[in-house]
């Protein structure tokens, strides 16, 4: 798997080029309140599919953030893979987050599952389980295993997840993206302690989520 950066996510270069189409249209036939709003659109989608560089945590062995937004929750629940009771870490992404999700880890990915449903506002608790969903396990050092899962929101309506089964990637890399408005839950082993509170803002590939007990 290889994703280049260009700054912006590849998959909303059409919905730029489109919109900057359309506002140029306007201007051309001097329809000039349409192409301020056509102008305000192209940069309001050029800035969410906005794509920075980032850099991680100091601590090598710390599971960074694997998407950009606020913590909504810090607890323990059912990993929908394994059915066992783990740590889980809730990431709401609101349309002005960067929508890009990274590895929050170093490692294998086993498992990839995409399970339809529905379209519920991603920071409601049903969302983790009604919602559509892709489901990405990877085993890290250790055997470690973390279970991510990609939710789509109220307005997303399509998760992409460029990563496949048996890709060794590592901490920080783009492994996929949610559009327009989503939520990241990451499951995570035993042996670890959250560092980080609800409410808090995070950033993807650099703030520390947890930390080896």
């Amino acid at each position: 798997m290889l994703k280049p950066s260009v700054g912006v996510a590849l998959e909303g270069l059409p919905y730029i080029i489109i919109s900057a189409f359309t506002t140029l249209i306007f201007a051309m036939i001097d329809c000039w309140p349409m192409a301020l709003i056509g102008l305000g659109l192209t940069c309001f989608i050029g800035h969410f599919f906005r794509d920075p560089e980032r850099v991680g945590p100091e601590d090598a062995e710390a599971v960074s953030s694997p998407a950009d937004g606020k913590v909504i929750k810090v607890t323990r629940e059912i990993d929908p893979v394994s059915g066992e009771e783990r740590q889980v870490i809730a990431i709401f992404m609101n349309v002005f987050n960067v929508h890009v999700n990274r590895m929050p880890v170093s490692g294998k990915v086993e498992l990839i599952r995409y399970i339809p449903g529905k379209f519920f506002n991603a920071s409601f608790d049903k969302a983790s389980t009604d919602n559509e969903r892709n489901v990405v396990v990877i085993t890290g050092k250790g055997n470690q295993r973390f279970t991510m899962v990609q939710i789509a929101g109220l307005i997303a309506r399509r998760i992409v997840c460029w990563a496949e089964p048996g890709d060794k990637l590592k901490r920080g890399e783009r492994y996929g993206l949610i559009k327009f408005g989503s939520r990241v839950d990451l499951y995570i082993p035993d042996g670890y302690v959250p560092t980080v509170s609800v409410g808090q803002k995070v950033v993807a590939g650099e703030t520390s989520l947890a930390v080896k007990r």
